[in-house]
C-alpha cells in the first residue's frame, strides 16, 4: 500500500451532520469489539502539532518524501539535522488524558485493537497493550536502506552527537513526523552517519514518508483487526491519506458503524455514521467513565 504523498484535500462542499454528544461513542464502545484508528490529533495535548489543524505543521512545514530521502544526500543530511533536534522534543513529550484514556479502554476490553497513523510511540508509553499497530512506523527504530538492518534511535541519536558535537540547532516546535525547521546555516556543517552493519548504507528512521509504501504484512494485520472487529472509532485524524482511509472503507462497506470523533472535517466523513466534534481529551475522559473503565498508569519515557 503506497501512502500517496497527498498532503491537503479539497471537502467537496456536501456536509453530513455533526453532533457534540458523546451517546454513540459510548454505545459504541459498551458493545465491546471496537477498534480504535488514531491520527496527529490525539497528540496535539501532548504538545505536538498536528498536520492540517487550525495552527498545523503543514501551514509551515512539507513533510519529507520518499524519493527526496532516498535520492539526494542533500536532502538526507537537512532531514537528520532537523530530526536530531526533533528528537529531543518528541522524547519530551508525554502521553495525554486522551493516550490514557484509549489505554484503559483497551484494558478493559471495550477496545480490541488499536491502529495509529502516529509515530510519536505515545500510545505505547500510555500503557496500551497489548501492543499497538504503528501504521507508519514509529520513530524509535532506524532502518538501513542497503541491508534492511533495524537498529535502535536512542544509538544512532549517540553516533550522531559523537560526530556532531557542536550543533546547537534549536527549534521552537516540533513536527509530527519529529522534523522541524531549521536555517540552512545550521544544516550545513550536520553530518549524519551511515549503517554500522553493513558499513556502507543510508539509514532511515522506520516511518513511512510520504510517497512509500506501507508494509505488506502491517497492512494485512490493519485488516484482520477491521475484519474481526464489530465497530471502529477513528480519534484525531483528517484521513487525509489513504492508508488510513481505507480502513474506514473497508468498515463502512462490510456494514460495521463507525463513528468519528475529531475537531473539523474530515475525508471519511461520508463513511461515518456518527460524527462527533468533541476535544479528544476531554471527550475520551467522560467515556472512560461512561463505560466504567479504569485508566491505566503511563509508562514512562527512560
Amino acid at each position: 500500500m503506497r501512502m500517496r504523498p497527498t498532503l491537503t484535500w479539497e471537502p467537496t462542499g456536501e456536509q453530513f451532520p455533526r453532533t457534540t454528544s458523546l451517546d454513540a461513542a459510548a454505545d459504541l464502545l459498551a458493545g465491546g469489539g471496537v477498534v480504535v484508528l488514531s491520527g496527529a490529533g490525539l497528540s496535539t495535548e501532548s504538545g505536538i502539532p498536528d498536520y492540517r489543524g487550525a495552527s498545523g505543521a503543514l501551514r509551515k512545514h512539507t513533510p519529507m518524501t520518499y524519493d527526496d530521502f532516498a535520492g539526494s544526500a542533500e536532502a538526507r543530511q537537512r532531514y537528520w539535522a532537523r530530526s536530531h533536534i526533533g528528537w529531543r522534543a518528541m522524547t519530551g513529550a508525554q502521553p495525554n488524558d486522551g493516550h490514557r484514556a484509549v489505554a484503559a479502554l483497551r484494558a478493559s476490553g471495550h477496545v480490541s485493537g488499536v491502529i495509529t497513523q502516529n509515530v510519536d510511540g505515545l500510545h505505547q508509553r500510555a500503557g496500551t497493550a497489548p501492543e499497538v499497530v504503528d501504521l507508519h512506523g514509529s520513530l524509535d527504530r532506524v532502518i538501513c536502506l542497503t541491508c534492511g538492518d533495524l537498529s535502535a534511535r536512542t544509538e544512532l541519536e549517540r553516533r550522531l552527537q559523537a560526530v556532531n558535537p557542536a550543533f546547537a540547532g534549536v527549534a521552537d516546535r516540533v513536527n509530527p513526523d519529529g522534523d522541524v525547521d531549521l536555517a540552512d546555516s545550521a544544516v550545513r556543517g550536520f553530518r549524519p552517519v551511515d549503517c554500522t552493519a553493513c558499513g556502507t548504507g543510508v539509514l532511515k528512521p522506520d516511518v513511512v514518508f510520504f510517497g512509500e509504501n506501507v508494509p505488506k504484512p502491517r497492512v494485512d494485520r490493519c485488516r484482520a483487526l477491521i475484519d474481526d472487529a464489530r465497530s471502529l472509532l477513528v480519534l484525531g485524524s483528517s484521513l487525509t491519506v489513504m492508508s488510513g482511509l481505507r480502513f474506514v472503507r473497508r468498515a463502512a462497506e462490510a456494514g460495521k458503524p463507525v463513528v468519528i470523533v475529531n475537531q473539523g472535517l474530515t475525508r471519511g466523513d461520508r463513511y461515518a455514521t456518527t460524527l462527533i466534534e468533541a476535544p479528544l481529551g476531554v471527550a475520551l475522559e467522560e467515556l472512560v467513565a461512561r463505560v466504567g473503565a479504569h485508566r491505566a498508569p503511563p509508562i514512562l519515557a527512560p
